[in-house]
């Protein structure tokens, strides 16, 4: 695997070795000692939990956290493709309150590794998206936090979806801004 540094240090794209032939591709989509060795990861990351989506073109899911239960997330696009994005909301960290954004699909098979201490979520850009994930720990509705998607202060540049504004549901719409958010130490 090919692993590609990111504006911030802590999070980073993962491109599988694909092989490939007129029968169709192989790959290995997640390997624990390539994955904590690459990344050169003090603790070695263990998932707890298989999460699979799936969405229509516009609907932006996120920037989701937990403030308790914290997850790390492995996240790729199987379908389709996505705009991905992940908030640093550490506090204590020399980039509390930038962003990386990368676009996941099932063509370029690239993978994001968004640690613990980050708000993430991803808008749908083609027809349809399927994404799978992988979590450190598990979901914990009561801990769930929603960053507001469209907060001046995070500065991210969403695509524009053909049918104007993104769909969202109710707990993102009132997600909270980065000054009124509960976040990381």
């Amino acid at each position: 695997m090919n692993i590609i540094d990111t504006a911030i240090a802590d999070i980073k794209i993962i491109e599988p070795r694909v092989f490939g032939d007129e029968r169709g591709f192989f790959f290995e989509s997640f390997n624990e000692r390539a994955f904590t060795e690459k990344l050169s990861l003090n603790i070695k990351p263990t998932f707890v939990q298989d999460n699979h989506s799936r969405s229509a073109r516009g609907v932006l899911r996120g920037l989701h956290y937990q403030v308790q239960s914290a997850q790390g997330k492995l996240v790729r696009a199987v379908v389709g493709e996505i705009f991905d994005v992940a908030v640093d909301i550490r506090q204590s960290s020399p980039t509390f309150g930038e962003h990386v954004a990368v676009r996941l699909s099932a063509d370029n098979k690239r993978m994001l590794w968004v640690p613990v201490g980050f708000a993430h979520g991803f808008l749908t850009i083609s027809e349809v998206a399927e994404v799978l994930y992988k979590t450190t720990d598990y979901y914990a509705p009561p801990h769930e936090r929603s960053l507001l998607w469209n907060d001046p202060a995070l500065a991210i540049d969403w695509p524009a979806a053909e049918s104007g504004a993104p769909q969202l549901k109710s707990a993102d719409t009132n997600g909270k801004p980065l000054s009124a958010a509960e976040l990381f130490a």
